[in-house]
Protein backbone atom coordinates (compact mmCIF):
# COMPACT_ATOMS: atom_id res chain seq x y z
CA UNK A 1 0.00 0.00 0.00
CA UNK A 2 1.15 3.54 -0.76
CA UNK A 3 0.06 6.92 0.52
CA UNK A 4 -2.13 7.38 -2.56
CA UNK A 5 -4.17 4.21 -2.07
CA UNK A 6 -7.10 3.35 0.21
CA UNK A 7 -6.58 0.38 2.49
CA UNK A 8 -10.32 -0.12 3.00
CA UNK A 9 -11.08 -0.04 -0.72
CA UNK A 10 -8.19 -2.39 -1.38
CA UNK A 11 -9.57 -4.86 1.15
CA UNK A 12 -13.08 -4.60 -0.29
CA UNK A 13 -11.80 -5.33 -3.78
CA UNK A 14 -9.81 -8.26 -2.46
CA UNK A 15 -12.99 -9.64 -0.87
CA UNK A 16 -14.77 -9.46 -4.23
CA UNK A 17 -11.90 -11.20 -5.99
CA UNK A 18 -11.78 -13.96 -3.39
CA UNK A 19 -15.54 -14.53 -3.67
CA UNK A 20 -15.38 -14.50 -7.47
CA UNK A 21 -12.83 -17.31 -7.36
CA UNK A 22 -15.06 -19.70 -5.40
CA UNK A 23 -18.33 -21.42 -6.30
CA UNK A 24 -19.42 -22.13 -2.73
CA UNK A 25 -18.81 -18.79 -1.03
CA UNK A 26 -16.65 -18.01 1.99
CA UNK A 27 -17.36 -17.53 5.67
CA UNK A 28 -16.27 -14.52 7.70
CA UNK A 29 -13.60 -16.67 9.33
CA UNK A 30 -12.26 -17.87 5.98
CA UNK A 31 -12.15 -14.32 4.63
CA UNK A 32 -10.45 -13.13 7.79
CA UNK A 33 -7.70 -15.71 7.36
CA UNK A 34 -7.24 -15.01 3.67
CA UNK A 35 -7.10 -11.25 4.14
CA UNK A 36 -5.03 -11.35 7.32
CA UNK A 37 -7.42 -9.07 9.21
CA UNK A 38 -9.73 -9.61 12.17
CA UNK A 39 -13.35 -10.69 11.85
CA UNK A 40 -14.71 -7.24 12.80
CA UNK A 41 -13.04 -5.71 9.76
CA UNK A 42 -14.50 -8.42 7.54
CA UNK A 43 -18.00 -7.86 8.94
CA UNK A 44 -17.75 -4.15 8.10
CA UNK A 45 -16.48 -4.84 4.60
CA UNK A 46 -19.28 -7.33 3.92
CA UNK A 47 -21.95 -5.00 5.30
CA UNK A 48 -20.81 -2.20 2.98
CA UNK A 49 -20.58 -4.46 -0.06
CA UNK A 50 -23.99 -5.93 0.75
CA UNK A 51 -25.55 -2.45 0.81
CA UNK A 52 -24.47 -2.05 -2.81
CA UNK A 53 -25.65 -5.59 -3.73
CA UNK A 54 -22.08 -6.55 -4.62
CA UNK A 55 -22.19 -9.50 -2.22
CA UNK A 56 -24.94 -11.55 -0.62
CA UNK A 57 -24.98 -13.92 2.34
CA UNK A 58 -26.80 -17.25 2.18
CA UNK A 59 -28.73 -18.89 5.01
CA UNK A 60 -25.54 -20.53 6.22
CA UNK A 61 -23.79 -17.18 6.52
CA UNK A 62 -21.43 -17.74 3.60
CA UNK A 63 -20.73 -14.66 1.50
CA UNK A 64 -21.10 -14.90 -2.28
CA UNK A 65 -20.86 -12.47 -5.18
CA UNK A 66 -24.09 -10.47 -5.50
CA UNK A 67 -26.23 -9.50 -8.48
CA UNK A 68 -24.91 -5.94 -8.34
CA UNK A 69 -21.75 -7.22 -9.97
CA UNK A 70 -23.80 -8.09 -13.06
CA UNK A 71 -24.83 -4.46 -13.47
CA UNK A 72 -21.19 -3.45 -13.39
CA UNK A 73 -20.34 -6.29 -15.74
CA UNK A 74 -22.66 -4.96 -18.44
CA UNK A 75 -20.41 -1.92 -18.72
CA UNK A 76 -17.44 -4.18 -19.47
CA UNK A 77 -18.65 -5.05 -22.97
CA UNK A 78 -17.82 -1.64 -24.55
CA UNK A 79 -14.35 -1.67 -22.99
CA UNK A 80 -13.64 -5.21 -24.16
CA UNK A 81 -15.00 -4.41 -27.62
CA UNK A 82 -12.73 -1.38 -27.98
CA UNK A 83 -9.66 -3.37 -26.94
CA UNK A 84 -10.46 -6.17 -29.38
CA UNK A 85 -11.16 -4.12 -32.51
CA UNK A 86 -7.59 -3.84 -33.89
CA UNK A 87 -7.05 -7.60 -33.77
CA UNK A 88 -10.51 -8.26 -35.25
CA UNK A 89 -9.93 -5.84 -38.13
CA UNK A 90 -6.61 -7.47 -38.92
CA UNK A 91 -8.17 -10.93 -38.78
CA UNK A 92 -11.11 -10.00 -41.02
CA UNK A 93 -8.88 -8.39 -43.66
CA UNK A 94 -6.30 -11.17 -43.57
CA UNK A 95 -8.76 -14.06 -43.86
CA UNK A 96 -11.41 -12.29 -45.92
CA UNK A 97 -14.15 -13.38 -43.54
CA UNK A 98 -16.34 -11.82 -40.87
CA UNK A 99 -14.46 -11.73 -37.55
CA UNK A 100 -16.12 -11.57 -34.17
CA UNK A 101 -15.51 -11.39 -30.44
CA UNK A 102 -18.00 -13.46 -28.45
CA UNK A 103 -18.52 -13.40 -24.68
CA UNK A 104 -20.51 -15.63 -22.34
CA UNK A 105 -23.88 -14.21 -21.34
CA UNK A 106 -25.62 -16.68 -19.06
CA UNK A 107 -26.11 -19.89 -21.03
CA UNK A 108 -25.58 -18.09 -24.34
CA UNK A 109 -22.72 -16.94 -26.51
CA UNK A 110 -23.16 -13.22 -27.28
CA UNK A 111 -21.34 -11.48 -30.14
CA UNK A 112 -20.15 -8.14 -28.73
CA UNK A 113 -17.92 -7.00 -31.61
CA UNK A 114 -18.03 -7.82 -35.31
CA UNK A 115 -15.78 -6.71 -38.17
CA UNK A 116 -16.56 -7.51 -41.81
CA UNK A 117 -13.82 -7.56 -44.47
CA UNK A 118 -13.68 -4.62 -46.88
CA UNK A 119 -12.31 -6.33 -49.99
CA UNK A 120 -14.45 -9.42 -50.52
CA UNK A 121 -17.28 -9.74 -53.05
CA UNK A 122 -19.47 -11.40 -50.43
CA UNK A 123 -19.27 -12.46 -46.80
CA UNK A 124 -21.51 -13.60 -43.98
CA UNK A 125 -23.60 -10.84 -42.39
CA UNK A 126 -23.06 -11.24 -38.66
CA UNK A 127 -24.17 -8.55 -36.23
CA UNK A 128 -23.12 -7.52 -32.74
CA UNK A 129 -25.86 -8.61 -30.37
CA UNK A 130 -26.39 -11.97 -32.09
CA UNK A 131 -26.67 -14.74 -29.53
CA UNK A 132 -26.85 -18.50 -29.64
CA UNK A 133 -26.48 -21.44 -27.23
CA UNK A 134 -22.93 -22.15 -26.09
CA UNK A 135 -23.09 -25.69 -27.43
CA UNK A 136 -23.80 -24.56 -31.01
CA UNK A 137 -21.39 -22.80 -33.31
CA UNK A 138 -17.61 -22.47 -33.16
CA UNK A 139 -17.61 -19.45 -30.85
CA UNK A 140 -19.54 -21.18 -28.08
CA UNK A 141 -17.85 -24.53 -28.49
CA UNK A 142 -14.41 -22.91 -28.24
CA UNK A 143 -15.46 -21.42 -24.89
CA UNK A 144 -16.74 -24.79 -23.67
CA UNK A 145 -13.47 -26.45 -24.75
CA UNK A 146 -11.54 -23.98 -22.58
CA UNK A 147 -13.82 -24.79 -19.64
CA UNK A 148 -13.26 -28.51 -20.08
CA UNK A 149 -9.48 -28.15 -20.30
CA UNK A 150 -8.65 -25.19 -18.02
CA UNK A 151 -4.97 -26.10 -17.63
CA UNK A 152 -4.21 -26.45 -21.35
CA UNK A 153 -4.66 -24.53 -24.58
CA UNK A 154 -7.48 -26.27 -26.48
CA UNK A 155 -6.50 -24.60 -29.76
CA UNK A 156 -9.28 -23.83 -32.23
CA UNK A 157 -12.73 -25.25 -32.88
CA UNK A 158 -14.29 -25.76 -36.31
CA UNK A 159 -18.00 -26.11 -37.15
CA UNK A 160 -20.08 -26.26 -40.31
CA UNK A 161 -23.69 -25.30 -40.82
CA UNK A 162 -24.62 -25.19 -37.12
CA UNK A 163 -25.89 -21.61 -37.06
CA UNK A 164 -26.45 -20.87 -40.74
CA UNK A 165 -26.74 -23.25 -43.68
CA UNK A 166 -23.65 -23.14 -45.86
CA UNK A 167 -21.58 -21.22 -43.34
CA UNK A 168 -18.64 -22.60 -41.42
CA UNK A 169 -16.79 -21.12 -38.48
CA UNK A 170 -13.51 -21.25 -36.62
CA UNK A 171 -12.93 -19.89 -33.13
CA UNK A 172 -10.37 -19.93 -30.33
CA UNK A 173 -10.97 -19.09 -26.67
CA UNK A 174 -9.58 -16.10 -24.81
CA UNK A 175 -7.10 -17.50 -22.31
CA UNK A 176 -5.59 -15.97 -19.19
CA UNK A 177 -7.93 -12.96 -18.94
CA UNK A 178 -9.35 -12.69 -15.43
CA UNK A 179 -13.09 -12.04 -15.37
CA UNK A 180 -13.60 -12.40 -19.13
CA UNK A 181 -14.81 -15.63 -20.71
CA UNK A 182 -15.06 -15.54 -24.47
CA UNK A 183 -13.64 -16.41 -27.87
CA UNK A 184 -12.45 -14.86 -31.12
CA UNK A 185 -13.51 -16.36 -34.40
CA UNK A 186 -14.49 -16.01 -38.04
CA UNK A 187 -17.52 -17.14 -39.99
CA UNK A 188 -17.43 -17.67 -43.75
CA UNK A 189 -19.40 -19.13 -46.64
CA UNK A 190 -17.41 -22.21 -47.56
CA UNK A 191 -17.60 -25.99 -47.61
CA UNK A 192 -14.53 -26.27 -45.39
CA UNK A 193 -12.37 -23.88 -43.41
CA UNK A 194 -8.99 -23.31 -45.12
CA UNK A 195 -6.13 -24.87 -43.20
CA UNK A 196 -4.41 -21.64 -42.19
CA UNK A 197 -7.55 -20.09 -40.71
CA UNK A 198 -7.48 -22.06 -37.46
CA UNK A 199 -3.99 -20.97 -36.47
CA UNK A 200 -4.73 -17.39 -37.54
CA UNK A 201 -7.78 -17.34 -35.27
CA UNK A 202 -5.67 -18.64 -32.36
CA UNK A 203 -3.19 -15.84 -33.01
CA UNK A 204 -5.96 -13.23 -33.01
CA UNK A 205 -7.38 -14.61 -29.75
CA UNK A 206 -3.96 -14.24 -28.16
CA UNK A 207 -3.71 -10.66 -29.40
CA UNK A 208 -7.09 -9.81 -27.89
CA UNK A 209 -6.16 -11.52 -24.61
CA UNK A 210 -2.92 -9.52 -24.45
CA UNK A 211 -4.85 -6.29 -25.04
CA UNK A 212 -7.19 -7.11 -22.14
CA UNK A 213 -4.55 -7.97 -19.58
Amino acid sequence: MTAETSQTLDRGLRVLKLLADTDHGLTVTELSLKLGVNRTVVYRLLATLEQHALIRRDLGGRARVGLGVLRLGRQVHPLVREAAMPALRSLAEDIGATAHLTLVDGADALAVAVVEPTWTDYHVAYRAGFRHPLDRGAAGKAILAARQHPMTDPGFTLTHGELEAGACGAAAPLLGVTGVEGSVGVVMLADVVPERVGERVVEAAREVADALR
